[in-house]
C-alpha cells in the first residue's frame, strides 16, 4: 500500500471530523447536531451526489460498460446477502441473520460519498453512472434478505409474512432512495447551462456538509458500539473481515467490466459497505423481531469506520496492483 495515500486519507479533514465526533462522545461532551439539521444534511448529500451524477451521466453515451455494470451490480447485491445469511444463521438466528445479510448486501450512501471525496482528493476520475449503480444496489439485497427470513424461519406464520410487492414498493419509495434517484433523473434531464447556476450549492459547499454529517456519524458510532460489546468478538471480526473480502473480490472482478480505477474503487466500496439507513427502515416494517442493536452497530460502528479509514486505501492499492 502507498503510505502517502494512507496518510492523505487519515489526515483528510472530512475523516478527522468523524474522529472528533467519537472523541466528543467519549468525553461526554454536550456537542450535538440538531435533529432537523441532521435530516437536512442527509438529504442535501443525497441530492448533491445524485444531481452531479445525473449531470455526468448526461454527458456520456449509454455503452456496454454501463449495461454490464448494472448487471454486475444487481448480481452483487443479490449474492452477498445469501452467503452472509448462511454464515450467520446459526450464530444469531434467522431474523437477525436476514437483517445483517440485507445490510451487507445493500450499500452505504455515506461511505460512497466519502469514497467520491477520496477520489477527488487523489485526482482520480470516475463515471457519473456509478451514482445510478449505487441506487440500483440498494433494493435487491433488502428483498433477498426478507425472502431468506420467510423461507427459513419456521416460527413465522404465513399470515405475518409481508407481501413482496409491498416490500419492493417500500424500498423504492423510501425518502433516501427517492431523493437519490429523483436528483439523478433531474441532473440527467436538466439543461447544462441552467445546472451550472446551482454548482456553488452542489459542489463548493459539499465537503463542508459532509464534514458535519461525519461529525454526527462519529458521535452515533461511539454510542452504538458500546451496546454491541455483549455480542462478542465473532460479529466484530465479521464486520471487518467480510467487507474486506467483498471489497477485494469486487475490486478484482470489476476490472473485467471497466478500466477506470475510479469506477473500480467505487464498485469495491459499494461491495464492502453496509446499509444503516435504508435497511433499518425496511426491517422495522418487514421483520420487527430483528435486533437493531446488532445490525446497526455492525454496519455503522465497525464496517463504516473501517472502510473510510483503512478500506479505501487498501482497495485502491489492490486495484493499482491488478
Amino acid at each position: 500500500m502507498n503510505i502517502d495515500v494512507l496518510i492523505s486519507n487519515l489526515t483528510n479533514p472530512v475523516l478527522l471530523f468523524f474522529l472528533l465526533g467519537i472523541i466528543a462522545t467519549c468525553l461526554k461532551s454536550d456537542l450535538k447536531i440538531p435533529e432537523n439539521s441532521s435530516k437536512f444534511i442527509s438529504l442535501y448529500l443525497l441530492f448533491a451526489i445524485g444531481f452531479k451524477g445525473g449531470q455526468e451521466l448526461s454527458h456520456s453515451e449509454f455503452s456496454s460498460e454501463i449495461l454490464y455494470s448494472i448487471i454486475f451490480a444487481v448480481l452483487l447485491s443479490s449474492i452477498v446477502p445469501i452467503y452472509t445469511f448462511f454464515a450467520l444463521k446459526k450464530k444469531v438466528g434467522v431474523p437477525n441473520a436476514g437483517a445483517i445479510a440485507a445490510a451487507y448486501g445493500s450499500v452505504s450512501a455515506v461511505t460512497f460519498v466519502t469514497a467520491v471525496s477520496f477520489l477527488e482528493n487523489q485526482g482520480i476520475s470516475f463515471g457519473g453512472h456509478m451514482v445510478a449503480i449505487m441506487a440500483i444496489m440498494e433494493s435487491p439485497a433488502i428483498i433477498v434478505g426478507v425472502i431468506l427470513i420467510m423461507l427459513y424461519d419456521a416460527n413465522k406464520k404465513s399470515s405475518e409474512k409481508k407481501s413482496i410487492g409491498a416490500l419492493i414498493k417500500h424500498s423504492l419509495t423510501g425518502g433516501s432512495i427517492l431523493m437519490l434517484i429523483g436528483s439523478l433523473v433531474i441532473g440527467l434531464v436538466a439543461d447544462a447551462t441552467q445546472a451550472r447556476g446551482i454548482e456553488p450549492f452542489t459542489t463548493d459547499i459539499f465537503k463542508g456538509f459532509l464534514s458535519l454529517f461525519l461529525l454526527e456519524m462519529g458521535m452515533v458510532t461511539a454510542k452504538r458500539i458500546k451496546g454491541f460489546k455483549q455480542y462478542g468478538l465473532f460479529l466484530f471480526a465479521f464486520g471487518i473481515i467480510i467487507p474486506l473480502i467483498n471489497g477485494l473480490i469486487v475490486a478484482y472482478l470489476s476490472g473485467f467490466i471497466t478500466e477506470s480505477d475510479g469506477n473500480r474503487l467505487l464498485f469495491a466500496i459499494l461491495g464492502a459497505g453496509a446499509s444503516y439507513i435504508a435497511v433499518p427502515a425496511t426491517m422495522k416494517l418487514a421483520e420487527p423481531r430483528a435486533d437493531a442493536g446488532i445490525y446497526i452497530p455492525m454496519a455503522l460502528g465497525i464496517t463504516f469506520p473501517f472502510n473510510i479509514t483503512l478500506g479505501l486505501p487498501i482497495y485502491y492499492a489492490f486495484i493499482q496492483m491488478t
